[in-house]
This record gives structure tokens, C-alpha cells and sequence, in this order.
């Protein structure tokens, strides 16, 4: 383990302390040591080593030890540790204290603790609440009730004065209803309780009338009265309602009334018919069935039973509940005695017997936990009670709150219970060591007379709590235990800074976090870089001492590495916008995203804090929001559109030089568009060549679908020195359709493509500095290496469709890819993934996940070898659209790391694939809103015009051939035979070359 660095945390902001947190310190500490016990720290192989300690040689059974010798063994076979502890082990191993332990004890008792273990982590979980929501009700009295249908996953919330609100599964309002009963008038009706009959899809209704009407769902009539049972003999003020899961026509109604009594009605054929219809009714189906509360006393209904008992002493019984479980009906009252009553279900025996608890000052609600086997009550004193219903003295009191507790609620699956207190404080208990792990306060309503209703959907998360009229909801974040989180949002870009060797993040809520990359350490924070406002993308500087970011507020800030803002760049000028990138460049930081336009700053104009963008000479040349940038020097830059274009310029005149799009369609609309401007101003001309000629198979020639030309991603392959010479590609583009497109900028040719993600809406990419890998990424988390070292280096008649070698494909995230980065350390090429499910994850290119940053458990880069390469048949490997590709047959082969790891997916039907912009919700509304953008005004006129290099542009330019020595011509070598001249008695330098009329004689005398 690496050693702890202290982590500088930063606030460039006010934040709000959402809870607070008490503990038991003595409590703590002793989690604390059984965390750190001798059987929680060991691994798989001490595991193993501890197996053959009760082995023996040349015997097959496992061997007991007594416990000297579990000592001895134990302390040879581990070898690390003191003997005290293993004598513990041994003790807490052997509770019947035989004096020997063997295999299947030690087993069993590893078992156990490992069962323990992980409900003391579920308990010991805090939750992390979603922001509180109101509500909008159409309720005017106090809200009485709160249900959940399970089979049409809505809600029903009722009133007193008999409002009915009906809330959808997204807890959107679809209905309200008005719940009468002919008995009283409409000013004089009064709501008592609702309970749902999810078994016969039915709602009861409880009235001051005393009577209780059941509602038919399924009826064809809006909320029709099926039942209605009335003559009861108190007036009832709260109803609880089971049902038997493995045999649904068992099903018991509770209720609780003014006067201290408890009732029960239970039902034998709940499927069939709650209560048996008069024999002088009429066949109508739509008629309400009438029933008294004495023909069910008197027994005369065969469909079901009644029970009773009056053990609160005339005191208003809050809350009813049977438990089926113990068999037992469970009911408070605000009374120092009999506070808490347990009526044992007997058939037959009249009233029910009972047990009661005492509590001063008495309960005002309770809940049951069966598993737990666990009453908890919450008291009017302040405490919450902690009830074995067999004991006659609470297991555990909860103390903490400062005003009357009014309701309680357990969550099973974590073990804990919420309480919620008349101030208006709710607190969160882990019941394992009882003790408030959260309290939530200053979130509700303010109000200084209130009645609430505490109710807890565990399946969905989902904690109402009612104020009068009100209705707020607490939800609870969806949690991945398995997910180490870097981030507490949604993570949006990630660098490496090579000169610190740290790795810079960035996520929706405006925090930056600094990591070292040799251990995974978090060493930094930075919060509120921009307030509320999401960060989008980051950039460094070419020093790599300060670091830009990019916000949805339309503003990019310039950092050191200390915190400091040193300039704000006001991109949108002073309006919204959506920054997809930041280019910085020697004399010029360009930003990008929301416009046709790039936006650009002067470097020498970055002299005051708040700095306006300059004017780009080139105006606005896309048709579409400009979304990315590369930069090739010493001077093109290249922009791509949401439509698909890609436009090359001159940087230094900030002019386009050319442009392409690979569908036909758009190049051809688009050069029309062109030569029509040219018309309309012929003295806006600049040097530009015509559109490419070769477009793309992956032609979308539906309207609708031109936008999965979107391009996300821009690359230039600088490693490529001879690109220009060669024909081969130089720049690489990504987006719609999960399709990389390889261009030649010099030709404006496409040169390939390649479907790299089957079905993916869009990717995006990265590239290492030596251009010899491809890593793409996509909406689902996955990620794939490319081998790109010998694909199109050299140019082609046709656009080539073959996938280059893919080394590895790995899903290290379950959310969309945000941002991906490579870097090198310790000469091993490494990959840096940032996902929305608020990870970075760092792998190397054979699909190792080296750790997520944010980990418990540091980690160390050490040296890697270059992975070795393979060859697998095609026809065993079901990659995606390989084996649909046409230059690919089934005896080819595919060079894949032997590491890699193989993703077998099954064949699509690619004319089936889904329209994104038709088959999804956001897809819709995104395009709708491009389309109900304000017309924009028509590009500047190309016109005919020239290339940018000159009169010379067509001409193939090519490095110069080495000049070699020339040989000497024979004449030189041997003048003898052509000269009658004695070169060795010459003294004149002359006649070393003779003359031009010495050799034409000397020609035709030969």
C-alpha cells in the first residue's frame, strides 16, 4: 500500500451541507477492531494454506487440532500475525468449547462472518438522497392516505374532504377523482383511511360515517362503490390490509377505531367475492352490495370471519398492522398504558388474547420488521423504541431527537429505519449498531401546524412525507456497490499532464479533481470551478502549467494548478452555451460547440480578467453547429459539423481552403449552394478546391437520417510524415452511426471507413502520439483498441471498407464513454476512459484494467511488454459486422492480441437498425429543436476558385532522389584510344580536352 497523501480540497464556491452525521464513538471502535480481525484480513491463498493445515499426509479425511496445535500450524503455515490472535480465532471458532476445531468448523465459521460482514456494510451505507420534490396536489384538506398499486405502479393520495389524486409510475398527476358515499352530504364528508386490495384490485375507503366502501378498479365505471359495509360501531381512523402471496384468497382487513378496539375481518375466498351478495339482489354486476358489520359479526357471511379485541382502554387507536409472521395484529396509542398491543390471531376465540407494552407518554406510530423479527415505535417522549415482541422490555432505545416522533419506517434491505420528528427532522438509523448514520433537516415545508404521513416504497427508493395538503419525495440515488465512483457526478473529460504525471477530471457539477497517475492518489480538488453550471470539456496550455475549462454558462476559465483563475473568456457572450471543445494554438484559443462560427481569442488580448472573443476573418462556413477541431501544422485546421462537413483552413488567413462530406447528396446541395452565392457576391472569392469525389457506402439517403454523419471527433495522424506523398490518410473522423471515416486532406478524398461500433448513435476517439492505435468508445461503456500502424498508408481506386486489426474490445464502464486519453508511463502505453457513470477507469492497450481512480486500494504501474500477436480465424469470432464486410472473406484471418478478449455478439439485421432520431424520446425533441431554429442566413459565394497552394497544386510533389557520383564517360577514362596526344609529356592543361573540330575528325577518320 502506498502511502497516504493529504488531499487539498478547494472551494471556488458556497456549497450547502445537505446532512449531518452522529455517531457513537465507542460504538465505532469497536467496528473498528472487527473489521480488523484475523479472519477479515485474510485472502484466497491464506485461505488455501489454512486447508492444508488440517490435512495430513497420506491421509484423505481433514484432521481435528486441538488448540495448541491450530496455533502452531496456523502461525508456520501464515507466518505472519501474533499467536494471541490465532488463540482467539480458535476460541471464537469452538463456541461449544469441545477444545478442537476442524475443516468444516473453521469453514462454517468463515461463513458466517462473511454473511455478517455484508449486512454491516449494507447498514453501515448512508443513502444519498435526489433534491427534495414538491408535489402539485389538488388537495384543499389534509392529505389521509398514501397507496401504492403494484399492478398499475401508481399512487393514490387522499384526502380529508375526499380528493382523489391518481400519480403515474414518473409521478407525473393523471387523475383526480372525487370519492362520495350517499350516506352524508359532500360539505359533510370526512376521510378517514385508504388502503389498497392489490390481490382483487380494489381500494377500501373509510368514512367518519362509519362505514367503509370498496372501490372496484377493474370496473368499467369510474371508481365504482362494489361493496359498502356500514353499522360499524365506532368511527374508524386507520386500516391496514394483508394478503397471502402464494395463495391470494387469503387476505385480512385491520382496523382501528375511536374507542380503543381493534377489528379484523378475514377472508377465506378474497379471488372469488369479498362477501357473499344478498339472495334478494339484483344480477346486475354494477350494483353496490350492501353489508351490515352485524351479519359479519353474527358469522352469516361463509366467506369470511371477524376478530376483536378493545385492549387500548377507549384510547384512539393511530395504527393498525397484522403481522403474518407471528399471527399477531400489532396497534398504538397515545397512552402511558397499553401503549402497544399484540392481539394473537385464534379462530374461534373472542375477543383475542393480547400483550401489551408501556410506553409514557405513548406512540404515535410503529412499524415491523419480519426478518429482524423487530418493533420499532415512535414515541411522543422524543425516543424511538426497538421491540422483540416476545419481551416484555424494548431491545434499544434511540435517542437523538428533539421533538415528538411521529413516524417511523423501516428499509429491510439495508437494515436501517427512518424517524421522523414534529420539528421536522429526519433521521436515519443503522440498526446493527444503533446509530444515526444521517439526519435531514431544513428541506420541508415550513409550516407550524401540520399533520404527516411518513411512507417508504423500498422497491422504488421512494420516501413521502405529507404536510397538510402537501406532498414532497425524497428519492434515493441508484448505488452500485460494485462501482467505484471518481466522481459524485457524471464524469465529462479527463487529461494527462505529462510534465506533473497527474490526471486531470472533470464532472456535471462543476468539480475538478487531480489524480496521480502512478497510484491512482487524489490529491486535488477543485469545486464550484463554475458555480451550479456543468463543466463540458477541459484543455491544457502547451506549457502544461495551467489548465482551461469549459462550462454550459458560455464561459472558459483559465487555471493554475493552485486554484487560481487567471482569465474568463466569455465564449457566449453573456448567453448559454454548449462548449464541446477547446483548441488552443500558439497565437489563438479557439472554442467550439453551439454555432457555425468558431469563436477565437488572441492570445495577446488576454491582458484583463473577463477577455471578449475576436472576430474570425473566415466568417461562418458550416451549415451546422461546428462541433470539433484538429490542428496539422504549421497551418490547417480542420472543423466538423453536426451535418457531417468537414472544412480545412489556413489558419494564418483564417480562410477555408476546402471541404468535404461523405454522403453525395450534401456535397452536391452544398457546392450548389456555392456556386449560387457566387452570383450573388463574385467578390467573395478564396482560394478553394472542388468536393471530393469519392463519398461513403454508409449512405443515408432518408431526410431524417442526415444527421448520423455527426462528426464528434477530429484527429490528425502527424506520425504520418510521407502522408502527403503516399496518398495515405492523415486525418481521422468519428460520430453517427459508431462509423471512423480516414480522409486525405491534401487530395480531400475519403479514403476508408469502417462500422467500428454496430448500432451505436454516435462514438467518439482518441489517438496515441505515434498514430499506431485507434481507441474508440461508445454510449454503452465499451471500448475498442484498433491497430492502425500499416492501415491506409498509401492511397486507393476505391474507398476501402476492410476493419483494420483490432487488439482488444472491453466494456470497463456501465455508462456512455464521456472522454478518452492516452498517455505513456514507464514506457507502457496507457488508456485514460472517463464514463457518465461517474468513473475513470486506466487500462493499457491489451484491455487491462489497471484500477479506477477513487479506489480504496492503491496501485503500480510496472513494465510491460508490448502485447504479442495472434492470428484467429474470423469464422470463430463473431465480431460485430466483420464477417458482413465484402473484403473480408472467412479463411481471412484477423490479428488480435492473444490478450485481448473476444466479444461474441450475434449478427444484425443492419436494414432493421433503430433511427435514433425517431425511436427515442430525446432524439425527437433534439431534432424537433434544430428544426424550429430561426432560418440563418445563406453562406458566402465560393464561386469558381483557385487551389490555395497555386498555379502548381495538381503537380505530385515528392522529396528529391539522393544525387550519386556520375561515372566518367570512356574517352575520359582512356584518351589513348581516341587521342594521339602523350598526356604525361604535356605540360599545358589544354590538352587534356580537345577541341570540338579534334573530335568530329577524329570521328570520321574512325
Amino acid at each position: 500500500m502506498s502511502a497516504q497523501l493529504p488531499v487539498e480540497t478547494i472551494n471556488t464556491g458556497d456549497e450547502l451541507e445537505f446532512g449531518t452525521l452522529d455517531l457513537n464513538y465507542d460504538k465505532m471502535e469497536t467496528s473498528k477492531k472487527v473489521v480488523n480481525q484475523l479472519e477479515n484480513r485474510l485472502s484466497v491463498k491464506d485461505i488455501m494454506k489454512i486447508q492444508k493445515v488440517f490435512m495430513q499426509p497420506n491421509v484423505e479425511e481433514f484432521v481435528p487440532l486441538n488448540r495448541k496445535s491450530f496455533i502452531d500450524n496456523m502461525f508456520t503455515a501464515l507466518g505472519y500475525d501474533i499467536e494471541e490472535e490465532y488463540g482467539d480465532l480458535f476460541d471464537r471458532i469452538d463456541v461449544a468449547r469441545d477444545g478442537f476445531v476442524d475443516w468444516n468448523k473453521v469453514t462454517t465459521f468463515m461463513l458466517l462472518e462473511l454473511y455478517e460482514n455484508e449486512d454491516r456494510t449494507k447498514s453501515s451505507l448512508v443513502p444519498q438522497w435526489k433534491e427534495i420534490k414538491f408535489l402539485p396536489t389538488h388537495h384543499k384538506e389534509p392529505i389521509q392516505s398514501i397507496a401504492y398499486l403494484k399492478n398499475s405502479h401508481r399512487y393514490l393520495s387522499l384526502s380529508k374532504e375526499g380528493w382523489m389524486n391518481v400519480w403515474g409510475e414518473n409521478l407525473k398527476l393523471q387523475q383526480t377523482l372525487r370519492v362520495t358515499t350517499d350516506s352524508v352530504r359532500l360539505r359533510d364528508l370526512w376521510v378517514t383511511s385508504m388502503v389498497s386490495l392489490t390481490n382483487v384490485n380494489k381500494v377500501a375507503v373509510a368514512f367518519t360515517s362509519k362505514e367503509i366502501c370498496f372501490y372496484d378498479l377493474n370496473s368499467k365505471d369510474e371508481f365504482f362503490c362494489q361493496y359498502k359495509l356500514h353499522g360499524i360501531y365506532n368511527t374508524l381512523i386507520s386500516m391496514h390490509y394483508w394478503f397471502n402471496a402464494d395463495d391470494g384468497n387469503q387476505a385480512v382487513l385491520t382496523f382501528g377505531d375511536v374507542c380503543g378496539e381493534v377489528n379484523a375481518i378475514c377472508f377465506t375466498t378474497a379471488l372469488i367475492s369479498l362477501f357473499e351478495r344478498p339472495t334478494n339482489s339484483t344480477d346486475e354486476q354494477e350494483a353496490t352490495v350492501t353489508i351490515t358489520w352485524q351479519e359479519l359479526f353474527e358469522g352469516n357471511h361463509k366467506c369470511c370471519f371477524t376478530l376483536q379485541h378493545k385492549g387500548h382502554n377507549k384510547e384512539w387507536v393511530r395504527q393498525v398492522s397484522y403481522c403474518s409472521n407471528l399471527e399477531a395484529f400489532i396497534s398504538c396509542a397515545t397512552s402511558n398504558l397499553n401503549t402497544l398491543v399484540l392481539g394473537w390471531k385464534e379462530k374461534g376465540t373472542t375477543p383475542m388474547k393480547t400483550t401489551s407494552f408501556h410506553v409514557n407518554e405513548g406512540v404515535n406510530a410503529f412499524d415491523y420488521h419480519p426478518g429482524l423479527n423487530l418493533i420499532a415505535s415512535a414515541a411522543v417522549n422524543h425516543r424511538v423504541y426497538l421491540w422483540n415482541p416476545y419481551m416484555s422490555k424494548p431491545t434499544g432505545i434511540l435517542r437523538g431527537h428533539l421533538a415528538s416522533v411521529i413516524g417511523v419506517q423501516f428499509n429491510s434491505t439495508r437494515r436501517q429505519l427512518f424517524s421522523f420528528s414534529k420539528d421536522k427532522v429526519l433521521r436515519i438509523w443503522d440498526l446493527q449498531n444503533q446509530l444515526c448514520i444521517q439526519r435531514l433537516a431544513g428541506i420541508f415545508p415550513k409550516c407550524l401546524e401540520f399533520q404527516t404521513i411518513l411512507y417508504f416504497n423500498e422497491t422504488n427508493g421512494q420516501l413521502f412525507t405529507t404536510f397538510n395538503n402537501q406532498l414532497t419525495l425524497l428519492e434515493m440515488k441508484q448505488e452500485n456497490s460494485e462501482c467505484v465512483k471518481s466522481h459524485e457526478k457524471s464524469v465529462t473529460c479527463v487529461l494527462y499532464n505529462s510534465l506533473f504525471k497527474q490526471v486531470i477530471s472533470s464532472d456535471i457539477g462543476s468539480t475538478v479533481i487531480v489524480w496521480m497517475i502512478e497510484t491512482g492518489q487524489k490529491v486535488k480538488q477543485f469545486t464550484g470551478c463554475h458555480g451550479n453550471s456543468e463543466i463540458t470539456t477541459m484543455a491544457l496550455d502547451a506549457s502544461e502549467t495551467k489548465f482551461f475549462t469549459a462550462s454550459v454558462d458560455g464561459t472558459v476559465k483559465i487555471w493554475d494548478f493552485n486554484g487560481h483563475c487567471h482569465h474568463k473568456l466569455n465564449a457566449g457572450r453573456d448567453q448559454a452555451a454548449d462548449i464541446s471543445q477547446i483548441l488552443i494554438l500558439r497565437r489563438s484559443i479557439l472554442v467550439l460547440g453551439w454555432e457555425r462560427i468558431i469563436t477565437v481569442f488572441r492570445t495577446d488580448t488576454l491582458t484583463e480578467f473577463v477577455v471578449q472573443p475576436s472576430e474570425w476573418k473566415g466568417k461562418a462556413q458550416h451549415q451546422n453547429d461546428i462541433l470539433c477541431a484538429a490542428f496539422l501544422p504549421p497551418q490547417t485546421l480542420v472543423t466538423g459539423s453536426y451535418d457531417g462537413e468537414i472544412v480545412v483552413w489556413n489558419n494564418n488567413s483564417e480562410k477555408v481552403s476546402s471541404r468535404f462530406h461523405p454522403c453525395l447528396k450534401r456535397a452536391l446541395k452544398s457546392e450548389s449552394d456555392n456556386q449560387r452565392h457566387e452570383l450573388e457576391e463574385p467578390q467573395a472569392l478564396d482560394n478553394f478546391s472542388t468536393v471530393t469525389n469519392r463519398y461513403s457506402l454508409f449512405n443515408a439517403d432518408n431526410k431524417d437520417d442526415e444527421f448520423n454523419y455527426i462528426v464528434s471527433r477530429l484527429f490528425f495522424l502527424e506520425g504520418r510524415k510521407n502522408a502527403s506523398s503516399t496518398g495515405g490518410a492523415n486525418l481521422i473522423a468519428c460520430g453517427g452511426c459508431g462509423i471512423v471515416r480516414f480522409w486525405n486532406t491534401f487530395k480531400s478524398l475519403l479514403l476508408a471507413e469502417f462500422e467500428a461500433h454496430v448500432n451505436a448513435a454516435s462514438i467518439i476517439m482518441t489517438v496515441d502520439k505515434k498514430n499506431d492505435y485507434l481507441i474508440t468508445g461508445d454510449m454503452n461503456g465499451r471500448i475498442k483498441v484498433w491497430n492502425i500502424q500499416e492501415y491506409c498508408l498509401c492511397s486507393s481506386d476505391k474507398v476501402i471498407s476492410e476493419v483494420p486489426p483490432m487488439v482488444v474490445a472491453t466494456q470497463p464502464h456501465n455508462d456512455c464513454i464521456s472522454h478518452l486519453e492516452t498517455c505513456v508511463q514507464d514506457g507502457r502505453l496507457l488508456i485514460l476512459s472517463a464514463s457518465a457513470d461517474c468513473s475513470i477507469v486506466l487500462s493499457d492497450v491489451t484491455g487491462s484494467v489497471i484500477g479506477v481512480f477513487g479506489q480504496d486500494e492503491h496501485w503500480r504501474i510496472g513494465e510491460c511488454s508490448p502485447p504479442s500477436v495472434t492470428k484467429i480465424p474470423v469464422k470463430t469470432l463473431k465480431f460485430e459486422k466483420i464477417m458482413a464486410q465484402k473484403h473480408v472473406s472467412r479463411e481471412e484471418h484477423l490479428v488480435v492480441s492473444k490478450h485481448s478478449i473476444p466479444v461474441a455478439e450475434e449478427e444484425i439485421d443492419h436494414e432493421s437498425r433503430l433511427n435514433i432520431w425517431k425511436s427515442t424520446i430525446l432524439g425527437n425533441i433534439f431534432r424537433e429543436n434544430r428544426i424550429q431554429k430561426k432560418p440563418r442566413p445563406r453562406l458566402s459565394a465560393w464561386g469558381k476558385l483557385r487551389s490555395p497552394i497555386g498555379t502548381f497544386s495538381c503537380l505530385q510533389m515528392e522529396d528529391l532522389e539522393k544525387i550519386t557520383d556520375i561515372p566518367k564517360p570512356d574517352f575520359l577514362q582512356n584518351p589513348n584510344e581516341y587521342f594521339d596526344v602523350n598526356l604525361e609529356a604535356a605540360d599545358n592543361e589544354k590538352l587534356m580536352f580537345p577541341t570540338f573540330s579534334d573530335i568530329c575528325i577524329s570521328l570520321e577518320s574512325g
